[in-house]
């Protein structure tokens, strides 16, 4: 059997993976279309996506390097001229923005440096005039209009949110040097001097912060015909790494549609527009076929710390993340004096569109950021207590499988005596229920909250192949009270005919004990139609 293609990991140099022999998967088609049907573009994704790739395929397409295109979409098809333009590329990852003076500097250091590479001289006093000048001297000596490539735009903005009151001035100050640096790009007289603009980062600010200058960029984020440019299909998972996928089969004795499937539900389901079209993590389908395992490698190259002390200042209900309803509104508000946590965790990745009925149901995008995203949360919240007693739930998984009660109640209970009172808020049934849905979910559960039924909503249903935990919270009542509840309101319903045991869990908390004060758990009795 022949060698595949070598994995792209952790490169974003075009030119270094077709010349070197690794794998590309061809988006170019997309690519084609973009530039062929408009100048002036924007495009939101979250980090690790492939931006900085995309930008570097620009690069080399605008340098008219065709024989890095063999074999790939555009490479075939005769509509491309293969003319060269000169390229103006800024990426945010190199220039240092950790104070708006030294943002100023680095930018027009960037500039007078990119202009020596092109053989022109900035003389402007200004960084607005340097870059104006920039443009127009490029295209007067070649005659060619340029190209501006952006990458990561957003840097300078977003590396300091979190980070108190100062980070949040810096924040501001940094997006008003970038305002009036875009606007640029609108000027009447550069204008006529540009072949094409493309600029990416992980945030989409509102056109009003930042754009207000630039308001002819076409956003993209959103788009149902750009929905797969970046992140990879079911189609190109099963053509393009089949030969990968065969070896992981080889290697580990699993079996390729095993392995399909585990690809699917851990870096699948990242949906970005009303188009029914889901995509994977490029960078965790890289890593788990090259390391022939599965793990969260997307979520291990940074957390969000700013987005769990954001919803933490304003005292966000956990549970309600999954299933979210929003208006298509939250997908374009994004301000630095107005942070919306629905629109920060769409945009970087820890929720996607899972439905569109009139509102937009938001949710997981799949089982690596589920279950990453809620440890963190979890370990956030309890970040101050015993480290040995909070790190115990990660056995909550195997005592409740194994239907051994006590231990998963001692557990639980020794979890949440660990927490010190200077972390308390309102203990309260929302507290109790936040924290337990959380460590339960963090344990790598089916865990799902808020399920609404024709009557009512059950707090929590934990689900596994062969059997089902309805749990109904309450504070400062009784355990009994919970299962009589559950079935009350007939929630086991739905579940009696899947052949799972079901099992009713009544849970109660005290405030004053801020702890588990009684449980009780029943089998309900199941239906088993005939097969």
């Amino acid at each position: 059997m022949a060698r595949p293609a070598k994995l792209p990991i952790g490169i974003q140099a075009f030119e270094t993976i077709r010349e070197n022999g690794y794998l590309y998967v061809d988006k170019t088609r997309h690519v084609f279309r973009m530039i062929d049907e408009g100048m002036f573009y924007f495009l939101a994704r979250p980090r690790r996506f492939g931006k900085s790739l995309l930008v570097s395929t620009l690069k080399c397409l605008f340098q008219g390097r065709r024989e890095l295109f063999h074999g790939l979409w555009i490479g075939e098809h005769p509509e491309w001229d293969w003319k060269p333009y000169p390229i103006i590329l800024m990426d945010f990852n190199g220039i240092t923005h950790d104070t708006p003076e030294n943002l100023k500097l680095d930018l027009e250091r960037t500039l007078v440096k990119t202009a020596a590479t092109h053989g022109v001289n900035i003389t402007e006093p200004l960084l607005k005039g340097k870059f104006k000048e920039l443009l127009l001297s490029i295209f007067e000596k070649t005659g060619r209009p340029v190209v501006v490539l952006v990458d990561e735009y957003d840097k300078p903005i977003i590396d300091h949110l979190g980070k108190g009151k100062g980070g949040l001035q810096t924040a501001r100050l940094n997006r008003d040097i970038m305002k009036d640096f875009w606007g640029v790009l609108k000027d009447i007289d550069v204008s006529p001097a540009l072949r094409f603009v493309f600029l990416t980062g992980v945030s989409k600010f509102s056109r009003v912060s930042i754009f207000s200058e630039l308001n002819n960029l076409d956003d993209l984020t959103m788009s149902r015909f750009y929905a797969e440019m970046l992140g990879y299909t079911d189609a190109e998972m099963t053509s393009c790494f089949c030969e990968h996928i065969d070896l992981f089969s080889q290697e580990t004795g699993q079996t390729q549609d095993f392995i399909l499937t585990r690809l699917k539900q851990q870096y699948d389901g990242y949906r970005f527009s009303q188009k029914e079209v889901t995509v994977y993590n490029p960078f965790s389908v890289l890593k788990a076929l090259h390391h022939m395992a599965f793990q969260q490698y997307w979520f291990e190259t940074g957390t969000p710390t700013f987005l769990v002390n954001l919803m933490r200042e304003k005292g966000y209900y956990f549970p309600a993340l999954e299933g979210l309803e929003v208006t298509e509104s939250v997908f374009s508000t994004y301000d630095l004096d107005n942070l919306k946590p629905e629109a920060l965790l769409f945009q970087t990745g820890y929720l996607t569109i899972s439905r569109v009925n009139r509102l937009y149901t938001l949710n997981y995008p799949n089982q690596e950021v589920r279950h990453a995203f809620l440890e963190n949360l979890f370990r956030s919240l309890v970040q101050d207590g015993r480290t040995e007693e909070s790190s115990k739930f990660a056995l909550l998984t195997g005592y409740l499988d194994t239907k051994d009660f006590n231990a998963f109640f001692e557990t639980i209970t020794a979890i949440f005596a660990s927490i010190p009172y200077s972390l308390e808020t309102k203990r309260d049934e929302a507290y109790f229920h936040t924290l337990f849905y959380l460590m339960v979910s963090a344990s790598g559960m089916d865990a799902r909250s808020e399920i609404l039924t024709c009557r009512g909503r059950i707090d929590l249903a934990v689900i596994f192949p062969d059997k089902v935990f309805l749990m109904e919270f309450k504070c400062d009542q009784d355990a009994k009270t919970g299962i009589q509840q559950i079935r009350n309101k007939g929630y086991a319903e739905p579940y009696l005919p899947s052949r799972k045991k079901v099992f009713l869990m009544g849970i109660d908390f005290s405030s004053q004990k801020r702890n588990l004060a009684d449980w009780k758990v029943e089998e309900e009795n199941t239906v088993n139609p005939e097969p």
